[in-house]
């Protein structure tokens, strides 16, 4: 049962996702909205808000001091090193993504493998600084070039497995769905057909147990730090030469876009 303090936490979040919430969207798009919303609540505990900045909202000209549109700069964010690594973008971009941090401390507490620890690390990245919805394909193609193919699918099938249960393993469907979305909801053919992929695939268990250590990964007491898990992203996370964003890789445009938010063009 979660606590009082974790109640609070949901009620807030439901609070702020319900602004964004349509009645146009799909339920899944709903979930990401509600997955983001929680995310959100429990980084505003970890950072105040003020601090916090959002480049979904552009510097207009006439507030820059230079009288010109953003290019290759973003004065409200911290500036990136030449060649940014993934700690860069922990720190300087996402943080303090106190979610998928709690994730991966949840899955080592749990004994799972580096590569597991490393998906539940990863498997929400786009949500904090790309893009939220479809966040499990996303954030998969963001770092399929840099980590082994395990991973990558884990990242990418935990979206579609959240929505089934397995009890054998001890996934249960969500309360918090069934009281979000109705207990009549029913995934999208594609949702649907990927879990069906997913569950008859050799690496199923590695998506299913990124779902065991994400749901209950929303703990407004923990904090845990990237610096942590330094050792994982050194054995399981490629690190290119040229940095993040600069290696040419068909990904590199996705870290370029998170390293300048707002270029006008």
């Amino acid at each position: 049962m979660p606590s009082s303090s974790q109640d609070d936490l949901v009620r807030r979040a439901m609070a702020r996702a319900t602004g964004e919430i349509t009645d146009a969207m799909t339920v899944d798009q709903k979930a990401d909205a509600l997955e983001d919303a929680l995310s959100e609540e429990l980084d505003s505990l970890a950072v105040p808000p003020s601090a916090l900045a959002n480049p979904q909202f552009p510097v207009q000209v006439d507030d820059n001091p230079e009288g010109t549109v953003l290019m290759h700069r973003e004065p409200r964010l911290p500036e990136m090193p030449q060649k940014p690594t993934l700690i860069d973008f922990f720190k300087l971009r996402w943080a303090p993504a106190s979610h998928v941090l709690q994730s991966a401390a949840l899955a080592r507490r749990n004994g799972f493998s580096d590569r597991i620890v490393l998906a539940c690390l990863l498997h929400d990245v786009s949500v904090h600084g790309l893009i939220r919805t479809d966040h499990g394909y996303w954030a998969a193609q963001m770092v399929e070039p840099y980590v082994h193919p395990q991973v990558a699918f884990a990242i990418r099938y935990h979206q579609a497995l959240r929505f089934f249960p397995n009890p054998d393993v001890g996934y249960e469907y969500p309360e918090k769905y069934l009281k979000w979305f109705g207990e009549d909801y029913v995934p999208p053919a594609y949702i649907k057909a990927d879990y069906e992929y997913a569950k008859g695939h050799e690496w199923y268990m590695a998506a299913r147990q990124v779902t065991m250590n994400d749901l209950y990964a929303f703990d407004p007491n923990a904090n845990p730090k990237i610096e942590e898990f330094e050792d994982v992203i050194a054995r399981e996370f490629r690190r290119p030469e040229e940095g993040l964003g600069f290696d040419r890789s068909p990904v590199a445009h996705m870290w370029r876009t998170m390293i300048w938010p707002n270029n006008f063009l």
